[in-house]
Order: C-alpha cells, then structure tokens, then sequence
C-alpha cells in the first residue's frame, strides 16, 4: 500500500509530505492542488505501463496530458527539475526529473530506492528498468506493479453510448481514465470471482451479478443486459431502472448511471493490493446517492483496495463517516486532506482526524462548511 507521497516542485506544491491511508480523502476548492497529487501518480503509472524501457517522465499520454516541462513545474520555486516520492508497504522510492521548459518529457536526474535500510542511489539512466533499478541489480519488489496495474477514473467520463468497443482484455485491464473500457472489461470478465469482502449475499459471486447488485443499492429496480454484436468488435449494453419497462440503450437513460458504472466495475474489478484514484465520485449522483457512494468505497478499501478519491461533496464524506461509525471500517483506515490555495501565512493542506464514532476533529474554514453558512445567513446569523 502507499504510505505517503512526497512532491517538489510539481505544479502548485513547492514541497508536499501527503500521507496516504486505504482510503485517502482528497477535499478543497477548484484550483489547489487535489488533483495534482492524483496526476503524479499517473505520470509513472503511463510512462511504465505504456513505454516500458523509456526513463523519461512521459507527459502526455492516454492516461493524461499535462503538456510540457514549464506546465508540470511550479512556477513559484521550480526550475528544471521536480521531484516525485512514494513511501510503498515502508519502502521508499524518490525520482527527480529533469527537462527544458518546451520539453513534453522529462529525463530521470536520479531516482533514490531505499528497501528495508538498504539505500542505493543510481543517476544513470541506462542502469533503469520502469524508472526504477533493474532487478538483477536490486531486490525486487511490488511498486511497479502497484503503478502498471492502477486504475484512475477522471471527472469527465464518457457520455451513454449505443454501443461499446470492445478491447483485447489482455492489453487493456482496467476501466480507463473516462471510463471507455468500463463495459468492455465487464464482458470479458463477467464470470470472475469478485474478493469475498464485496460480495452482497443472496446474488451468484461473479462480476456481472456483482456489479449489477451492487447497482440496484444505488439505482433501485436496476437492471442490464450485455450482448456482444456478431462480427464485430462492440457489445452492447441494455438498462433499465423498473422491472415494468424494458431494457433501453443508456442514451435514454439518466447520466447518473453510466458516470456510476465504471466505478462500480472497476472496484469489482481489483484485486487486494490494487490501486484506483477517483475524481469526483458524486458526479451526476442524487445526495442520498453521494452518500452511498462514500460507503461503498469504504467497503472498497476495507476489502484491501486502496482508493483516492477527490471530491466536493459533503455527502461523500458523510456516507464515509456513516461507514466508520457503524464499523464497517477503521476510522485509521480512512485520511481527510484539505487543501487550500497557496500561502506564505497558512499551511497549504490540512488534514482533520476522524474518530471511531465518524466525528471529525476540526472544520478549517471553507472545509465542507457551505451547508452551515447558508443555514445561519437564512437564521440572520451571518453573511
């Protein structure tokens, strides 16, 4: 599991010591830097996943574009370098990456592993296998596999479609930043186990039945029907919402369900271990849905699926705070960040506790407090 990541100079951050927990709660206005953090992360996982001898920092590529080197590094105290560190199961593993400001990639400076006490410390590039030392070299271990299988599911997913591609499962294995190969890994992997720690009782203990369960938590009377299109490389994918109407192309359904699914199969997708970053999980969702949502990835991260989420919803946080309340997870399993613009008088994120009974130790200003401001303007009490 991660432990923590460390940035210098990347993007907004001059340097940030972000500790991470199975489930990670990234929260804060438009502009200060959550998803930044996310976005390190995919920076290894699509330079290793998709140029696996390249030990340049590719960024831009299908996980996400960032554009050139001067985009990337922080404006206010960066140069030509930046800084990337994973704390991994206590282990930990720090690049720095160089590029000139037009530069779309960036070449490893050095990177530092340090396994069990044992430092090493390598700048050539040529001495590097996935960013990191070749394992003739050095012990291995389970960070890249860690970054090659994560799963990040964007804030802009695709809108309902007619039909869906489908892919080559051995190439493509997780959902897909906008959720495009959501339906594809559904229905090639349909009739695989989902981990004993997510099964609903009374329903069969394999994907489809799983995801299409776990749906109806959300959308009561949810229903769906995958059918592969003969001679040719699409599936199809048929919802409906009441048991009295008949299945329908999700166009013609609402855009909370296909901004959900993806989710949902990505989860049930994973494996103990796995890694999944979600933007804005409450996208599209009702309020009781959002809150749902959070107790739904508290029960992700409870089965051994580590899970960052950013997000702007009250009830997300509340729907996790219900989940720690009633001991369906750890209230140390869980880890509250709150960011706020940059400033020399004020700590960039701050990080309330929260305690078994799913109360939180501290609300900072602007921290998921809009529904108590607008209360008291209503009551005369403030502005």
């Amino acid at each position: 599991m991660l432990n923590q990541i460390d940035l210098r100079c990347f993007k907004c951050f001059e340097l940030l010591k972000l500790p991470l927990a199975p489930l990670t709660i990234l929260s804060g206005p438009n502009a200060s830097g959550k998803s930044s953090v996310l976005q390190s992360l995919v920076l290894l996982h699509q330079t290793m996943r998709e140029h696996e001898w390249l030990t340049r920092l590719i960024l831009n590529g299908d996980g996400i574009r960032l554009g050139t080197v001067s985009d990337v590094i922080d404006k206010v105290s960066g140069r030509t370098k930046l800084g990337i560190a994973l704390e991994f199961d206590g282990n930990v593993y720090d690049w720095t990456f160089q590029g000139e400001h037009q530069d779309m990639s960036m070449k490893v400076q050095s990177v530092s592993v340090n396994i069990m006490g044992n430092q090493q410390t390598i700048a050539q590039p040529q001495e590097l296998r996935y960013l990191l030392p070749k394992e003739e070299e050095f012990p291995p271990n389970p960070l890249p596999w860690c970054l090659l299988g994560l799963t990040y599911i964007t804030a802009e997913r695709i809108a309902p479609q007619n039909a869906y591609e489908l892919r080559d499962p051995n190439i493509v294995s997780v959902v897909g930043p906008r959720g495009n190969h959501a339906v594809s890994l559904l229905h090639w992997g349909r009739d695989e186990q989902v981990l004993d720690e997510l099964v609903l009782p009374e329903v069969p203990p394999i994907r489809l039945q799983q995801v299409e369960a776990r749906m109806r938590t959300l959308f009561p009377e949810f229903r769906m029907e995958l059918k592969q299109v003969q001679h040719a490389n699409t599936v199809t994918l048929g919802l409906r919402t009441s048991d009295a109407a008949e299945f329908h192309s999700p166009i013609h359904t609402g855009f909370g369900i296909t901004q959900v699914l993806p989710i949902v199969i990505a989860a049930l997708s994973a494996e103990k271990g796995d890694l999944i970053l979600i933007e804005n999980p409450e996208v599209h969702l009702h309020p009781a849905g959002q809150a749902l949502m959070g107790q739904f990835l508290a029960d992700v991260a409870q089965a051994g699926i580590q899970v960052l989420a950013e997000t702007h919803s009250d009830h997300v946080l509340n729907g996790v705070r219900r989940a720690v309340k009633s001991e369906r997870l750890a209230a140390g399993q869980v880890a509250i960040h709150f960011f706020r613009p940059r400033s020399e008088d004020q700590p960039q994120v701050l990080s309330p506790v929260l305690d078994d009974s799913g109360n939180i130790d501290s609300w900072p200003e602007g921290f998921f407090d809009q529904f108590d401001k607008d209360t008291n303007y209503f009551a005369g009490w403030g502005d």
